[in-house]
Protein backbone atom coordinates (compact mmCIF):
# COMPACT_ATOMS: atom_id res chain seq x y z
CA UNK A 1 0.00 0.00 0.00
CA UNK A 2 1.29 3.49 -1.03
CA UNK A 3 2.20 5.71 1.87
CA UNK A 4 -0.07 8.96 2.52
CA UNK A 5 3.07 11.16 2.87
CA UNK A 6 5.92 9.73 0.93
CA UNK A 7 3.42 9.83 -2.63
CA UNK A 8 0.27 11.70 -2.24
CA UNK A 9 -0.93 11.29 -5.76
CA UNK A 10 -0.41 7.93 -6.15
CA UNK A 11 -2.05 7.44 -2.38
CA UNK A 12 -5.07 9.00 -4.16
CA UNK A 13 -5.29 7.06 -7.36
CA UNK A 14 -5.00 3.91 -5.20
CA UNK A 15 -7.51 4.79 -2.84
CA UNK A 16 -10.26 5.73 -5.96
CA UNK A 17 -9.06 2.59 -7.03
CA UNK A 18 -10.63 0.35 -3.82
CA UNK A 19 -13.59 2.90 -3.09
CA UNK A 20 -14.44 1.51 -6.82
CA UNK A 21 -13.43 -2.03 -6.10
CA UNK A 22 -15.64 -1.72 -3.19
CA UNK A 23 -12.41 -2.74 -1.21
CA UNK A 24 -12.98 -1.31 2.33
CA UNK A 25 -10.90 -3.03 4.38
CA UNK A 26 -7.72 -1.64 2.72
CA UNK A 27 -8.76 2.05 2.62
CA UNK A 28 -6.92 4.19 4.52
CA UNK A 29 -9.94 5.72 6.31
CA UNK A 30 -8.07 8.64 8.64
CA UNK A 31 -6.50 10.28 6.06
CA UNK A 32 -9.37 9.40 3.18
CA UNK A 33 -11.62 11.11 6.10
CA UNK A 34 -9.61 14.10 6.48
CA UNK A 35 -8.73 14.87 2.78
CA UNK A 36 -12.62 14.80 2.18
CA UNK A 37 -13.25 17.25 4.20
CA UNK A 38 -10.29 19.33 3.20
CA UNK A 39 -12.20 19.59 -0.34
CA UNK A 40 -14.96 20.84 1.47
CA UNK A 41 -13.18 23.58 3.49
CA UNK A 42 -11.79 24.53 0.21
CA UNK A 43 -15.04 25.11 -1.66
CA UNK A 44 -15.99 27.71 1.53
CA UNK A 45 -12.67 29.40 1.44
CA UNK A 46 -13.05 29.88 -2.46
CA UNK A 47 -16.48 31.21 -1.94
CA UNK A 48 -14.19 33.98 0.95
CA UNK A 49 -12.11 34.72 -1.68
CA UNK A 50 -14.24 35.26 -4.17
CA UNK A 51 -16.36 37.66 -2.03
CA UNK A 52 -13.11 39.40 -1.03
CA UNK A 53 -11.88 40.11 -4.40
CA UNK A 54 -15.30 41.34 -5.39
CA UNK A 55 -16.04 43.27 -2.31
CA UNK A 56 -12.31 44.93 -2.99
CA UNK A 57 -13.34 46.11 -6.18
CA UNK A 58 -16.41 47.47 -5.36
CA UNK A 59 -15.07 49.61 -2.69
CA UNK A 60 -12.24 50.90 -5.23
CA UNK A 61 -14.96 51.93 -7.64
CA UNK A 62 -17.38 53.56 -4.78
CA UNK A 63 -14.13 55.22 -3.31
CA UNK A 64 -11.78 56.45 -6.29
CA UNK A 65 -14.77 57.10 -8.86
CA UNK A 66 -11.89 59.11 -10.95
CA UNK A 67 -10.14 55.61 -11.43
CA UNK A 68 -13.18 53.84 -12.44
CA UNK A 69 -12.32 51.24 -15.47
CA UNK A 70 -13.75 48.63 -17.54
CA UNK A 71 -11.22 46.47 -16.17
CA UNK A 72 -13.02 47.14 -12.34
CA UNK A 73 -16.56 46.50 -13.77
CA UNK A 74 -14.78 43.29 -15.45
CA UNK A 75 -13.33 41.95 -12.50
CA UNK A 76 -16.93 42.93 -10.52
CA UNK A 77 -18.91 41.35 -13.39
CA UNK A 78 -16.38 38.17 -13.81
CA UNK A 79 -16.53 37.76 -9.52
CA UNK A 80 -20.64 37.47 -9.47
CA UNK A 81 -20.49 35.26 -12.10
CA UNK A 82 -17.96 33.08 -10.93
CA UNK A 83 -19.87 33.12 -7.45
CA UNK A 84 -22.94 32.16 -8.81
CA UNK A 85 -21.71 29.37 -10.70
CA UNK A 86 -19.76 28.21 -7.64
CA UNK A 87 -23.07 28.66 -5.81
CA UNK A 88 -24.67 26.95 -8.22
CA UNK A 89 -22.16 24.05 -8.07
CA UNK A 90 -22.69 23.65 -4.36
CA UNK A 91 -25.80 24.98 -3.29
CA UNK A 92 -25.06 23.66 0.02
CA UNK A 93 -22.83 27.03 0.65
CA UNK A 94 -26.00 29.56 0.76
CA UNK A 95 -26.42 29.46 4.52
CA UNK A 96 -23.03 29.97 4.86
CA UNK A 97 -22.80 33.17 2.72
CA UNK A 98 -23.79 36.10 5.39
CA UNK A 99 -20.72 34.67 7.83
CA UNK A 100 -18.33 34.43 4.49
CA UNK A 101 -19.41 38.05 3.38
CA UNK A 102 -18.23 39.19 7.40
CA UNK A 103 -14.97 37.04 7.09
CA UNK A 104 -14.48 38.18 3.50
CA UNK A 105 -14.49 41.96 4.83
CA UNK A 106 -11.48 42.24 6.39
CA UNK A 107 -9.20 41.12 2.81
CA UNK A 108 -11.51 42.97 0.78
CA UNK A 109 -10.78 46.45 2.68
CA UNK A 110 -6.94 45.62 2.63
CA UNK A 111 -7.28 44.84 -1.12
CA UNK A 112 -8.96 48.42 -1.68
CA UNK A 113 -6.20 49.78 1.17
CA UNK A 114 -3.66 48.29 -1.19
CA UNK A 115 -4.43 49.87 -4.78
CA UNK A 116 -5.89 52.80 -3.64
CA UNK A 117 -3.63 54.56 -0.98
CA UNK A 118 -6.97 54.99 0.69
CA UNK A 119 -6.86 54.63 4.91
CA UNK A 120 -10.45 55.22 5.59
CA UNK A 121 -12.78 52.30 4.99
CA UNK A 122 -15.79 51.40 6.66
CA UNK A 123 -15.03 49.05 9.49
CA UNK A 124 -17.69 46.45 8.22
CA UNK A 125 -19.33 45.92 4.78
CA UNK A 126 -21.34 48.90 3.64
CA UNK A 127 -23.28 46.65 1.30
CA UNK A 128 -25.81 43.88 2.09
CA UNK A 129 -25.67 40.80 0.40
CA UNK A 130 -27.97 41.29 -2.16
CA UNK A 131 -26.30 44.27 -3.39
CA UNK A 132 -23.16 42.38 -3.32
CA UNK A 133 -24.81 40.18 -5.69
CA UNK A 134 -26.76 42.06 -7.93
CA UNK A 135 -25.18 42.11 -11.51
CA UNK A 136 -26.69 45.90 -11.58
CA UNK A 137 -25.09 46.82 -8.50
CA UNK A 138 -22.33 49.30 -8.68
CA UNK A 139 -22.30 51.74 -5.59
CA UNK A 140 -22.31 55.67 -5.86
CA UNK A 141 -19.37 57.39 -6.00
CA UNK A 142 -18.26 58.48 -2.13
CA UNK A 143 -14.50 60.27 -1.98
CA UNK A 144 -12.99 59.67 2.29
CA UNK A 145 -10.07 60.78 3.37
Amino acid sequence: MTNYDRDFYAWTQEQAKLLRDHRTDLLDWENLSEEIESLGKRERQELRNRLAILIGHLLKWQHQPGNQSTSWKATIREQRLQLTQHLQDNPSLKPYIPEALELAYPRAMNLAIRETGLEVFPETCPYRLEQVLNEAFFPASSVIG
